[in-house]
């Protein structure tokens, strides 16, 4: 027999789990079906061991770059099977909080089980059928295999598999120089690998390029070897295990071998769920939604990775609350990433909210665009961490983007996601009071510097000598 549901959401990764406690604790009778691990990709084989990891990488460069301190430079020992314990252990300091048990506690009835829609309104999750007012679908991505030949023949990595490594590899070579990509690059290289990094285009094609040259120079010169608008024509492995990636238009001598690959060229929807039998519209980039984020099913929403649009985890978070508003309350809400951000957690950080300044010169009118350098503050030049700058743009005075890259660029950008979500003025960022001396001082610097022809040119010069003949 069916049972009946207010809301029946597919998938416990990040917006399903948000989605599932706030609806839930609004007085929602709620089922969350999940066939994997609770917490999804973030938590289990995405974010947060990554970042686990890039931090571990983090803590042995700090041996090596403490001349420019007075401290001698050390080569540090890394023992790689406690790097990886340390990954699993912060892990397992988070689950609890993406539990079975804790959302059982909410009164959430969750069923581990694989979800298919059996008709519009149906699903099945094992010896189960659910039925709903209203569905969400949150499954996610999976990573995107591209199709080159011999690849399927020999043991590569991706995310999912990636810390599940025992030993450090010798030779790592990744394809796909993205944010997971680059990301990996730097933390297995600090944690003495070498690495290749390899992309059929440039190096974070997605950022401004700007940008993406500051942190290519900083991969570089931590003696990353980075393989650029590379056409890979085939991998190949050898009786011994190790594998070649094939370069094409290349002579024999540029091909790279090394004993681990990792497949990081972008994500996958994961759509395999009957979508065809629930009238649920959708194409390789995943399920079509409107700004409402409902299907052509208007019984069915979808968040996150599975739907077309942007891919971050944040984005999906963001949007379990669109589906409160529309599926529980009635409220017609509409989703709106003019200032979503996004951070490549590389070593300086690249963060972006808003359009580039590509973007805003191609689609606004009035575009101005006010950058300052890392090497002008005060605190940056205290730490030795000079590269990098603040880059804001706007459009007819009004905030539209904010780029920074340097040291700890992702903690600059909240206040500029807010002043682009709240549609302000460039002048309303100049007269705030940042802490000296703070890295923050760049993002104001930057502004400041739009208005600084006016407050010192000429006609200001010429105001204040004639008011200096006032008694």
């Amino acid at each position: 027999m069916a049972e009946r549901y207010d809301l029946c959401i597919i998938g416990a990764g990040s917006g399903g789990l948000s989605l599932a406690a706030g609806a839930a604790q609004m007085g929602a009778k709620v089922a969350l079906i999940e066939r994997g691990e609770m917490g999804g990709d973030c938590l289990n084989t995405g974010c947060v061991p990554s970042k686990a990891l890039l931090a571990a990488g983090h803590a042995a460069q700090v041996f090596r770059s403490s001349a420019a301190f007075g401290i001698a430079p050390a080569e540090p020992q890394v023992d790689f099977a406690a790097v990886m314990a340390h990954v699993k252990g912060v892990i397992a300091a988070i689950a609890p909080n993406d539990s079975q048990e804790r959302f059982e506690g909410f009164g959430v009835d969750v069923i581990r089980a694989p979800a298919r829609f059996t008709g519009p309104s149906a699903v099945s999750a094992g010896d189960r059928t659910i039925t709903a007012k209203r569905f969400v679908v949150a499954t996610g991505s999976t990573a995107a295999i591209p199709p080159v030949p011999g690849l399927g023949e020999v043991d590569y990595l991706t995310n999912e598999t990636l810390f599940e490594l025992e030993q450090r590899p010798d030779h790592l070579m990744i394809i796909g120089a993205g944010p997971i990509g680059c990301e990996m690059a730097q933390a297995f290289r600090r944690l003495g690998s070498a690495v290749t990094l390899l992309d059929r285009g440039p190096i974070l094609p997605n950022e401004d390029p700007d940008a993406a040259a500051v942190v290519r120079e900083a991969l570089e010169a931590e003696g990353i070897d980075i393989i650029e608008n590379a056409g890979i024509s085939g991998v190949h492995k050898d009786a011994n295990g190790r594998i070649t990636v094939m370069l094409a238009g290349q002579s024999q001598t540029l091909h790279v071998t090394g004993d681990k690959l990792l497949v990081a060229a972008g994500r996958r929807p994961n759509l395999d769920l009957g979508l065809d039998a629930a009238g649920i519209e959708h194409t390789p980039k995943g399920i079509k939604v409107d700004r409402r984020l409902r299907t052509s099913n208007r019984r069915v929403y979808a968040i996150g990775d599975c739907r077309e649009g942007p891919q971050f985890t944040h984005a999906a978070g963001y949007e379990s609350g669109v589906i409160v508003q529309n599926a529980l309350l009635r409220l017609p809400a509409k989703v709106n990433y003019a200032a979503l951000p996004r951070v490549v957690y590389t070593d300086p950080e690249l963060a972006q909210v808003g359009l580039s300044r590509a973007e805003a010169e191609r689609t606004l009118p009035g575009v101005a665009v006010h950058d300052w350098p890392f090497h002008e503050n005060d605190r940056a030049q205290a730490e030795r961490r000079t590269e990098g700058f603040a880059r804001i743009v706007t459009s007819k005075g009004r905030i539209v983007g904010a780029t920074f890259v340097g040291k700890n660029a992702g903690e600059l950008l909240h206040p500029w996601t807010l002043a682009i979500g709240q549609k302000r003025k460039l002048r309303a960022m100049t007269g705030a009071i940042v802490a000296y001396p703070t890295l923050s001082e760049v993002g104001k610097r930057a502004a400041s510097s739009a208005f600084t022809a006016a407050l010192f040119g000429p006609s200001m010069q010429r105001a204040v000598r004639w008011l200096g003949r006032l008694p």
